[in-house]
């Protein structure tokens, strides 16, 4: 999956010497290329560490007392335990790292004593709040790999998603938003409402054992008590230290090996199947770094994470919450799901230094500060990251302009990247910073190929490839799809390299500049969207013949959805409504065309454009899709 987040100069990465175990500053790019190749620093070296052993050994010593996470909507004890300081001074939650590391080594703890394995992995399903934060760190520490789920996704989509895994455990809020889950899950898994806790036998989900429900202030009572297998959260917490449980737990961190997969996130390419994106201790650690570095991230930090953290932005999990905590920062939540009002009040109470987002979220703010008129408390506002599609100008000028965000920073990556391989960094020109993606991180290696796999020069598109530490492990028991994008180019025994099916151009400085998306995705404020699936969706309606789905510029979300739709000669009835309907019913919801044309219909051409072996040419639906929306013609519903 792709992601533009805002990125920064390679020539000042260097950090506060106060924030670091060591003093950590990267070399320039060469100052002219010629062929489209770049290599990032190799100094200071890659950490080696896992990510329990870096929080223990570099975090807690001489930062314990710093803010570590705060959850705007969460009482000062959500999850029980022993009284903190911090309960007698906030209304919220809101931990230091000391605090977070006890609750995160009682969920440790807990996950042992229900009976995770070593390299169980453990399904996720919630909204941003601490217990998602705790179970990033808790799965580390237990030796699990804990797998992001969409919350978006339909019933028979996360329970395809937890199959293809084999989740063994899984957490779940009892609803978020529209969704309610645990009614859904009752209603397609009729076993679940017999089995007892930890003993789940459901036949479509042979590996899962466990159902624990994360209380996330909605009533569910009436809903639990149809699932007879569900444990509550805090029933799962182990706060008492010491004893053969925490001894089991530190035998696991110190078998921990720096390559073990720690991460599952799921992605898809034009093939429309799902795929297990495999990432380590040490992709996930060293990336964050990276990009904390970029930021110029101190202790003194206090970052807003709005996307939502199934996402790898971290896309969004990591690089929001983890590169932040790297360098001792702290997060904030302001709500479970974004809501720019929450938002706004977060940045003033908390006095935050910054906020993720994408240029929907971005645009949510501006319109809630608009209103509200009232800048006191964004004095401290300077960076962050604008991910999930180009940021025009314009929105720059005005994130500077009305919240101070003066190094937002912008850069590229996929999900098999860990995520970001090219970012730009506040010395960087505005024009640097919307119109590229910045430059090469350190230890990455970049290069723009042919269709022959021949470096092109300078200024010319082709495909980017990227290799390094950063690189995934392997798509989940799917050598076949791994070795498609993962190879070694003819002539080169060193590097590995991994195909990003993207069309990019590179300067002679080192900067790299998307100019489009070889698979056709289409990202959606920040979301990943695939054509084949909606397209496969479109055909098994009985009036449609044939789909092609393409992207059509928004300037909301940057891209929506748009359908070129051929229907059987005797359903001219058919509607743009219905069309969308069919999507919206079946899929996320975010799928659902926001444009529908029907072909031969309102001048619209008669048949799909194609080559002349017969493929559908979606460059040329695009133009036609600009065309069409600039006229307002075909749109559909609300987007």
């Amino acid at each position: 999956m792709r992601h533009r987040l805002f990125r920064a100069n390679l020539e000042k990465r260097a950090c506060s010497s106060a924030v670091l175990p060591v003093k950590r500053s990267y070399s320039t790019t060469p100052a002219r290329l010629t062929l489209s190749s770049v290599a990032g620093p190799i100094t200071p070296p890659l950490l080696q560490e896992t990510l329990p052993v870096y929080f223990s050994s570099q975090i807690l010593p001489s930062y314990n007392d710093r803010p570590a996470l705060i959850s705007k909507h969460e009482k000062p004890r959500a999850h029980g335990g022993p009284l903190v300081q911090t309960d007698h001074q906030s209304k919220n939650l809101s931990w230091n790292f000391e605090e977070m590391d006890k609750a995160v080594a009682a969920l440790a703890r807990g996950l042992v004593k229900m009976g995770v394995r070593q390299g169980d992995r453990v399904g996720v399903i919630l909204g941003n709040n601490s217990a998602y934060a705790m179970l990033q760190w808790a799965c580390a520490r237990a030796g699990a790999v804990i797998v992001t789920i969409n919350p978006a996704y339909k019933v028979h989509e996360l329970i395809a998603a937890m199959s293809l895994v084999s989740v063994s455990t899984l957490f779940v809020a009892p609803s978020i938003k529209s969704s309610q889950y645990l009614n859904l899950f009752s209603s397609a898994l009729s076993s679940l409402s017999t089995a007892a806790p930890g003993e789940i036998n459901e036949p479509s989900l042979p590996h899962l054992r466990n159902l624990v429900v994360v209380n996330n202030g909605h009533d569910y009572i009436e809903e639990v008590n149809n699932i007879k297998c569900a444990v509550d959260f805090r029933e799962v917490l182990v706060w008492e230290e010491g004893g053969a449980l925490e001894a089991e737990v530190q035998r696991r961190i110190a078998a921990g090996k720096k390559d073990d997969i720690i991460n599952l996130q799921f992605t898809s390419g034009t093939t429309g199947m799902p795929k297990a994106v495999s990432l380590t201790h040490h992709n996930l650690l060293n990336n964050a770094y990276s990009i904390g570095s970029c930021m110029r991230l101190t202790p003194e930090d206090k970052i807003c994470n709005v996307p939502p953290l199934f996402h790898c932005f971290d896309k969004y999990r990591k690089a929001g919450n983890l590169a932040a905590w790297v360098h001792r920062a702290s997060i904030v939540y302001a709500s479970e799901t974004y809501d720019p009002v929450a938002t706004l009040r977060a940045l003033k109470e908390e006095e935050c230094t910054g906020v993720h987002g994408v240029p929907t979220h971005f645009l949510g703010l501006l319109a809630e500060l608009e209103k509200d008129g009232d800048r006191t408390g964004l004095h401290k506002m300077r960076t962050g990251i604008a991910a999930g599609s180009p940021t025009p100008i314009s929105l720059m000028n005005r994130l500077i302009e009305k919240l101070n965000l003066t190094d937002l920073t912008n850069a590229y990556g996929m999900t098999e990247t860990s995520p970001v391989s090219f970012q730009t960094v506040p010395s960087d020109s505005i024009i640097h910073r919307t119109e590229t993606v910045g430059r090469v991180l350190p230890h990455v290696k970049a290069k723009v190929i042919d269709k022959e796999g021949k470096t092109v020069p300078i200024g010319s598109p082709g495909e980017l490839c990227v290799s390094g530490y950063l690189v995934q492990k392997g798509y989940w028991e799917d050598p076949e799809q791994t070795a498609s994008v993962y190879q070694r180019h003819d002539g080169d025994t060193e590097n590995m390299w991994m195909h990003t099916g993207d069309s990019a151009i590179m300067d002679e400085s080192g900067y790299l500049k998307i100019v489009g998306r070889i698979k056709d995705i289409i990202i959606r404020g920040g979301e990943n969207l695939f054509p084949v699936q909606i397209e496969n969706k479109l055909t098994q309606h009985p009036s449609i013949r044939e789909a092609a789905v393409v992207s059509v510029p928004d300037p909301k979300y940057g891209e929506v959805v748009g359908a070129w739709i051929v229907r059987h000669p005797t359903e001219e009835r058919l509607s743009r409504e219905e069309v969308r309907k069919w999507v919206k019913d079946s899929m996320n919801h975010q799928n659902a065309p926001a444009w529908v044309w029907f072909m031969g219909e309102d001048g619209v051409q008669p048949e799909l454009p194609k080559t002349g072996s017969g493929k559908v040419q979606k460059n040329v639906l695009r133009e036609w899709s600009a065309a069409w929306a600039v006229k307002g013609l075909g749109e559909v519903g609300t987007r």
